[in-house]
C-alpha cells in the first residue's frame, strides 16, 4: 500500500493532498472511506511520511474528485517554491 520515507515529493503530495480534502470540507475519516484506507494512512500520506504506491494515489484522487494531471501540476508548484 505504500513505502515508509519522507522526502521533499512526499510532503508536496501530502500538501496538496490535504489542501483538496480541506477545500471539501471533509476529514481524513471520510476520505480513507471513499479511497479504502484508514484515516492513519491518510493522515501518514497528508504528513509526508509515507510513499503511496500510484494505485492509492488514485484512489485519493477519486475520492477528492482531483485529476490526476492537474494534481501533478499542484505538486510541481508546491515543490516549485
Amino acid at each position: 500500500m505504500f513505502l515508509t520515507v519522507g522526502g521533499r515529493e512526499d510532503k508536496a503530495l501530502g500538501d496538496v493532498l490535504r489542501m483538496h480534502r480541506k477545500r471539501r470540507g471533509e476529514s481524513q475519516e471520510e476520505v480513507g472511506y471513499k479511497s479504502g484506507l484508514t484515516a492513519g494512512t491518510v493522515s501518514r500520506i497528508e504528513l509526508g511520511t509515507a510513499r503511496p504506491e500510484w494505485a492509492t494515489v488514485r484512489a485519493i484522487a477519486r475520492a477528492l474528485e482531483v485529476r490526476l494531471g492537474d494534481l501533478g501540476n499542484e505538486i510541481e508548484a508546491v515543490e516549485g517554491s
